[in-house]
């Protein structure tokens, strides 16, 4: 497993991906298109990739403009390898490189993602207008260095 900057050429596998997830699927996965993987990777934040023989398996995303999680997803074929923990904390020490702002995130209820998200010391601040579970977490030293 090799994890690294995403880039946009990795966008179309980043897709395959974001679509293969059982939980937290798009309601409609036209909504999100390429132009917008190309945005948050250019000019909202960051990206990165877990790749296994050059295929995309994972894939994570920070928005510094709106200090959120844009994305943090897995292949199914590839849950319980740690590859979402390595991906969320590579994600993470950038963020807090970049700012100390406290950044949120929001996921549907009673999924994998919402225990992972508790089990990673992120705070559970309410719910968004969607019914999604809305998660904040701050800087902590070791993020800032």
């Amino acid at each position: 497993m090799i994890f690294r900057e995403a880039q946009v050429d990795d966008i179309p596998q980043m897709m395959v991906v974001r679509l293969a997830v059982r939980e937290n699927r798009l309601s409609d996965p036209t909504r999100v298109t390429a132009p917008h993987y190309v945005e948050y990777l250019t000019q909202r934040g960051q990206g990165w990739v877990c790749a296994v023989e050059n295929q995309v398996v994972g894939f994570a995303i920070a928005d510094l403009q709106d200090h959120n999680i844009w994305a943090l997803f897995v292949h199914p074929d590839f849950d319980g390898r740690g590859i979402g923990k390595q991906l969320h904390q590579l994600m993470l020490d950038w963020y807090f490189r970049q700012t100390t702002e406290t950044v949120w995130l929001s996921t549907a209820p009673s999924t994998r993602a919402e225990e992972f998200y508790r089990r990673q010391g992120w705070q559970e601040t309410g719910r968004t207008r969607s019914g999604e579970v809305r998660f904040e977490m701050c800087a902590w030293p070791s993020h800032i260095l």
